[in-house]
């Protein structure tokens, strides 16, 4: 399995402004969004290609394009904050959804909505969702991506927790994690801590 953990100073200063509690709902989804951004941009970094002709207003021009579709999945409802910054840098992926809650007591994930193209298979799918804490939704989500066929699966968080990614590796070595930052602990509830809270009630202002 393949860990990369941004030194980027850019995306450690968002997260940090992202960290404080003062930071209001508005800036939080920016922040999110920016960081996407970044991140994707590393995550992309060594997409396969093939070549290219087009003609130019002058000549005919060999290039490179991007050989695989593209399909962002946000996990459900954090996960949109960082889809909508990962939409940013290409604009042509397909979007997709799926819905996984942590039950509070077990701690395990509990599925509730689904909603992606029938066939992956030729496709290069990138997973998102903020915190990757116990690593189970994660996991679950990439069970769920590989039933359609994903072969070349990336996974994009702000922050992760030791336990999470060697769950993760555990049981999916063949993923790709990107994350903003690596956090020090889980605590007792299965929290990243330090953290930043919860990203969905701080994106949209619940509780």
């Amino acid at each position: 399995m393949s860990v990369s953990i941004s030194n980027h100073p850019l995306i450690a200063d968002k997260i940090a402004r992202m960290r404080d509690y003062r930071t209001p709902n508005h800036e939080f989804r920016r922040l999110m969004s920016e960081v996407a951004m970044l991140l994707g941009y590393e995550a992309c970094h060594f997409l396969s290609l093939k070549d290219s002709r087009v003609k130019t207003p002058l000549a005919w021009a060999n290039g490179k394009r991007l050989s695989k579709e593209i399909v962002f999945v946000g996990i459900l409802r954090a996960g949109l904050g960082l889809v909508d910054g990962l939409i940013k840098i290409f604009p042509e992926g397909r979007m997709a959804h799926i819905g996984i809650y942590r039950d509070e007591e077990t701690l395990k994930p509990v599925k509730y909505y689904i909603r992606f193209p029938e066939n992956l298979k030729d496709k290069t799918v990138i997973l998102a969702d903020p915190m990757l804490a116990t690593g189970g939704s994660a996991v679950e989500a990439i069970n769920l991506i590989k039933s359609r066929g994903a072969k070349e699966i990336i996974f994009i968080c702000l922050i992760a927790a030791r336990e999470g990614i060697e769950h993760l590796k555990k049981y999916h070595k063949d993923v790709k994690i990107y994350a903003g930052c690596m956090d020090e602990k889980l605590n007792e509830s299965g929290y990243i801590v330090p953290g930043l809270g919860d990203a969905g009630d701080r994106m949209f202002g619940t509780n």
